[in-house]
C-alpha cells in the first residue's frame, strides 16, 4: 500500500489518459508508480443481511417527551455519536404511539 506524503491517506488508483495513476483526496497525484502493482478487488458475492425485529422499540428506554406530530407524551430514545468525539451525542426519540422519529439537540 502506498500513502500520501502530504496528508498520510491511502492513495487510490484511477485512469488518467490511458495510464494508471495514484491519487489522494487532498489533491496529490503520483504519476510514476514504478514497480507498484495496482489491483482493484471487488467482491460481488458479499451480501449484507439486516435483521429488524418488530419488538425492537420495546428494548429501548421510554422517556417523557411530547411528540411534535401527534402530541403523545411518551417516546423511546437512543443516543448516537453523530459528530466529533469531543461533541455531545445526538438524542433520537421515537413516539410510542405514531412511531414518528425526531432529534433532540438539547
Amino acid at each position: 500500500m502506498l500513502f500520501c506524503p502530504k496528508c498520510g491517506s491511502l492513495l487510490r488508483p484511477k485512469d488518467e489518459k490511458g495510464k494508471k495513476v495514484l491519487y489522494c483526496s487532498c489533491g496529490f497525484t503520483k504519476r510514476d508508480v514504478g514497480l507498484a502493482e495496482i489491483k482493484e478487488i471487488v467482491s460481488k458475492d458479499e451480501k449484507i443481511v439486516e435483521v429488524i425485529s418488530e419488538d425492537e422499540d420495546k428494548m429501548l428506554p421510554l422517556a417523557e417527551a411530547t411528540c411534535p406530530k401527534c402530541k403523545h407524551d411518551k417516546a423511546y430514545y437512543w443516543l448516537v455519536q453523530t459528530r466529533a468525539g469531543d461533541e455531545p451525542e445526538t438524542k433520537f426519540l421515537k413516539c410510542e404511539k405514531c412511531k414518528y422519529t425526531w432529534r433532540d439537540y438539547s
